[in-house]
């Protein structure tokens, strides 16, 4: 059921078969639902129409799903960072709907957050127009660190998860500077096996 809550068994565990298959470079992915309709025009409202409430919504819910799910206060995340945007793409839509879900997720973790930690340093092309090869490809290079996480879990913020390529390229920037595990809090993504 979309945008519900569940316990700890039930996600303590749990692995697409995608992520059994190939081991993704992130360390685990907390999602709210799937990315379909209803719920798409949620994204889309954040997204493209400014409604930024939802983003405080989002939070809240993907903070209890994380803390439902921990076993250890030490599962949390010691730094969040959203999915950075490029310029031109920030000027134009005048925020960045990551950062506005993962400044309210923070706060309800009692962590920092860090809009500038990862920087978009090649303005890519939409990714909703590419497949998954292309979108690897479109992405891999694309981030750059402008603050250091060796030895920290970084939590990593999205609005969407569609094929992971973002969120990959970003756990392996993290990761080949030192950072100890990197966890995706995303609030739809794409049905998956």
């Amino acid at each position: 059921m979309p945008l519900t809550f569940t316990r700890r068994e039930q996600h303590a565990s749990y692995r697409c078969a995608d992520c059994v298959a190939e081991q993704p470079p992130f360390d685990a992915t907390f999602a709210l639902a799937d990315y379909r309709a209803p719920l798409d025009t949620l994204a889309v409202g954040l997204k493209f129409r400014a409604q930024l409430m939802l983003a405080r919504e989002f939070s809240r819910r993907l903070a209890r799903l994380a803390q439902d799910t921990w076993q250890e206060t030490s599962d949390c995340p010691d730094v969040i960072a959203p999915v950075p945007l490029a310029d031109r793409r920030l000027r134009e839509r005048g925020y960045n709907q990551a950062w506005q879900i993962a400044r309210a997720l923070a706060r309800s973790l009692k962590v920092p957050a860090d809009p500038t930690l990862v920087r978009r340093v090649i303005d890519t092309v939409p990714q909703s127009r590419l497949d998954l090869d292309a979108r690897r490809l479109n992405v891999g290079r694309a981030f750059q660190l402008a603050g250091r996480v060796e030895g920290l879990h970084v939590g990593i913020v999205d609005d969407v998860m569609t094929t992971g390529a973002t969120l990959e390229a970003l756990a392996r920037t993290l990761k080949a500077a030192g950072a100890r595990r990197v966890t995706n809090f995303v609030a739809l993504r794409t049905p998956k096996n």
